[in-house]
């Protein structure tokens, strides 16, 4: 997660309002017209509201006629709440996950071809993570890159280049917003 998009959902839950919107929704989906009646607000300014947490993530919705009814996209507001804490650990806030500089060139000799091709994908997590690493320093920092970019950069790795490109996003190396490719902040990485 980009450090914008930390700032963005922090302030998204700096007004007293969205946060009782939170925690109305934290006991089940509500539609609009319930929201304002339990908070003694207008329709208007729960839309306003909505509109503000909808844009980083935190609300779901689901339509039944003519009735939308939210609910909290639990796994962003985890995620989001959790990634403040790595913010200047490189992400990692788990000392188990160090690697020194002798085993990442052991892990990358055994992984990597002489030629740079990936022999196979690690299972271990630490050995991932060393491996993403690896492939990502042809990368340029601040430049956005097309989907297809990355496919074809992560393909002079390994044919597999769609579990590979999951993968930078899942463990933070990389930023996705649609099918557009963005380093993130080497504070943010999950093993630096």
């Amino acid at each position: 997660m980009q450090l914008n998009k930390i700032v963005e959902f922090h302030k998204a839950l700096g007004d007293l309002n969205r946060v009782r919107i939170i925690a109305l929704l934290q006991q089940g989906q509500l539609s609009g017209q319930e929201i304002a009646g339990k908070l003694g607000l207008k329709p208007p300014t729960i839309t306003h509201h909505i509109s503000k947490l909808r844009e980083v993530g935190l609300i779901k919705e689901r339509r039944d006629k003519n009735t939308i009814y939210f609910s909290i996209n639990l796994k962003i507001l985890e995620m989001s709440a959790k990634s403040i804490m790595t913010v200047g650990t490189g992400g990692n806030t788990n000392m188990e996950m160090s690697v020194t500089e002798e085993e990442r060139s052991a892990i990358i000799n055994n992984f990597f071809t002489k030629d740079g091709k990936l022999k196979i994908y690690p299972a271990q997590r630490k050995k991932k993570l060393v491996v993403l690493a690896h492939m990502i320093k042809g990368l340029e920092f601040g430049r956005v890159y097309q989907e297809k970019e990355i496919n074809e950069y992560l393909k002079q790795y390994h044919e597999d280049y769609a579990t590979l490109r999951r993968e930078l996003i899942m463990c933070q190396y990389m930023y996705r917003e649609n099918s557009l490719y963005e380093l993130n902040p080497v504070e943010l990485w999950w093993l630096s």
